[in-house]
């Protein structure tokens, strides 16, 4: 039988204050029982005895690790491919092509997935891309996919996924982009992969990218954060995107209230202004 270990009132404030601090993810008492149960494993792992043994490592110069696998452990990574489908429609019909009539000599393509978490996301802009046609020849096209959670950035590197994942990936794109392996996985192909850089990056610290990007994706990931810490966090994508370039956000989230420095100009699609 697996130990449980209390959470007393003390240390689970600090452990929210330190995840606020660290990530800007917002932990409220009714989250208690799950945090509860995703670290106990971590302090079993370690060989600790109660949480407050745990969160004075957090609080030391050797817990640089720990802190990482706190919040490793804690974020929810729950995606798909091919997820809200009607944002690689307006990519398709309506981005793709204004992007091609406007771009004269420098035909050059940057999009960010933010907060890519095991990959399907960036894997499936590959795929969009990669099915037109009139970005192929002399185009310069490169994704960023970045996360906080340092084993989704591998496993999303990786390119190895459960095959019943692909159901929502049309038969036609499976069998040019993805390869079947035995035991029931699947491989994602050179010609997606070759297009995209995968990297760890905590979106409130500094970022290491300069930009400009042509389109962004950060789809159900503010949701975990306050308003403060979202308006920031927008207005930093608004300077570095191009101007007149995309915002994709997740289905329930919205800029109302946020900022003013976008439009919105599809369903949770929206177009910078400022």
């Amino acid at each position: 039988m697996q130990q449980e270990y209390e959470l007393r009132d003390k240390d689970f404030r600090k452990i929210v204050e330190l995840v606020m601090n660290t990530a800007g993810i917002v932990l409220s008492e009714k989250k208690r029982p799950f945090i509860q149960g995703r670290l106990g494993r971590r302090l079993r792992a370690l060989g600790m005895e109660d949480f407050r043994q745990y969160c004075n490592l957090l609080e030391t110069p050797a817990g640089d690790e720990e802190r990482s696998n706190l919040i490793n452990a804690i974020t929810t990574n729950h995606t798909s491919f091919f997820r809200e489908p009607h944002h690689f429609t307006y990519l398709t019909r309506t981005i793709l092509p204004k992007i091609v009539q406007d771009a004269g000599d420098q035909r050059r393509l940057r999009i960010w997935s933010a907060g890519c978490s095991t990959g399907e996301e960036p894997y499936t802009i590959a795929m969009t891309l990669r099915e037109q046609p009139s970005i192929q020849t002399g185009w310069d096209v490169k994704i960023l996919a970045t996360d906080l959670d340092t084993n989704v950035v591998a496993h999303a590197a990786a390119g190895v996924y459960d095959a019943e994942r692909l159901e929502a990936v049309p038969s036609s794109a499976r069998k040019r982009f993805v390869t079947e392996l035995s035991g029931g996985k699947a491989q994602m192909n050179d010609e997606l992969c070759s297009l995209i850089t995968f990297a760890p990056l905590n979106l409130l610290q500094k970022w290491p990218m300069k930009g400009p990007f042509d389109i962004i994706f950060c789809r159900n990931v503010v949701i975990y954060f306050d308003k403060p810490t979202q308006r920031k966090l927008f207005d930093r994508y608004a300077d570095i995107l191009k101007p007149d370039g995309w915002l994709f956000i997740g289905h329930s989230e919205s800029l109302l209230n946020v900022t003013d420095r976008f439009d919105l100009v599809g369903r949770t699609i929206y177009r910078r202004t400022k």
